[in-house]
């Protein structure tokens, strides 16, 4: 069966033409149409592994995944309705997953307040700043804490900062486009940390291609363990490949993350009231935090991540 493809982009605001339905897609549409960027772009980039530094290795293996992801997210999501442009807004300017909700023109965000433009701004700086400081740092010196410092500026800049001001343009433009992060500081428990505050634009993906059909085979225990598990692996892929060592930490750090949530949701922990109020928040911060020299080991710290910020203290950064 042939797939549609879309061959007029020249006009703004043309319609694409008509494409199998939303409903249908799930049967009718070729796998390999869908999977076979997610597949092919990080195994393009590894050929390129031996000869890039791994940090140049890290960023574009870590690109060509969520290429590869925003593809997937987007083709299940396109249909007869989606305009060209919006399309391309979606798929090479805006980092999160969220395709039916971007796409979706009948939905109009409220503007943002000008409170979320300030905070957004502050946490880009305050990340500048950080990586500044781990830069010239790291020219001279090897410690972990530099290091530490350094991807702390990475989060705050991207994360909570470029990215949620792309996400506030997008909203003044009138879509649909939700912050990636929403004050995970504000979680009461570990479910809600990670399923609506922390890298919504992940939790989006493994939802859709791990968590829901797990769950319809074996039921929602093992569909947890097996959206955290897949997220290891990819962080495995994007930490511990580049860093050629510390295999597995970033995977066992996402189980126990499973866990924690099985935990939380059980008979037990409903009578310890760790998914909910003020324990609930002091379980997800200490499970979170207490073992995530797991997921940014030291070899990803020390082969990776430094010899990066020594590249930018070089350069005056």
């Amino acid at each position: 069966m042939r797939v549609a493809v879309a061959c007029d982009v020249g006009v703004a605001g043309k319609r694409l033409p008509r494409k199998l339905n939303q409903s249908d897609q799930p049967t009718k549409i070729r796998a390999w149409v869908v999977w076979i960027p997610l597949f092919l772009l990080p195994a393009a980039a590894c050929v390129f592994r031996s000869r890039l530094a791994p940090w140049e290795f890290m960023w574009l293996l870590a690109i060509a995944i969520f290429l590869g992801c925003k593809w997937e997210a987007w083709f299940r999501a396109w249909n007869s309705d989606a305009r060209i442009l919006r399309s391309l807004g979606y798929l090479f300017l805006w980092p999160g997953m969220n395709a039916p909700q971007f796409l979706d023109e009948e939905r109009k965000p409220p503007r943002p307040r000008l409170r979320e433009w300030l905070a957004a701004v502050l946490n880009t700086l305050l990340g500048v700043a950080l990586i500044a400081f781990a830069a010239r740092r790291a020219v001279a010196t090897t410690s972990l804490l530099d290091g530490w410092f350094g991807m702390l500026g990475l989060i705050l800049i991207l994360h909570f900062g470029t990215f949620h001001l792309i996400a506030l343009a997008w909203q003044t433009a009138g879509v649909d486009a939700r912050p990636i992060m929403r004050a995970p500081l504000r979680a009461t428990s570990l479910s809600e940390f990670w399923g609506k505050r922390w890298n919504l634009g992940f939790r989006q993906l493994s939802h859709a291609i791990v968590f829901q059909p797990v769950r319809q085979r074996l039921g929602a225990p093992a569909a947890i363990l097996a959206a955290f598990l897949f997220s290891g692996i990819v962080h495995d892929l994007v930490i511990s490949f580049p860093a050629r060592g510390g295999y597995g930490l970033p995977t066992a750090y996402f189980v126990l993350q499973g866990l924690g949530v099985l935990a939380e949701r059980s008979s037990v922990g409903a009578r310890m009231g760790i998914d909910r109020g003020f324990r609930g928040w002091l379980f997800a911060v200490l499970w979170v935090v207490a073992p995530v020299y797991w997921l940014f080991h030291p070899a990803f710290v020390t082969r990776v991540i430094l010899p990066f910020f020594a590249t930018l203290g070089s350069h005056g950064i």
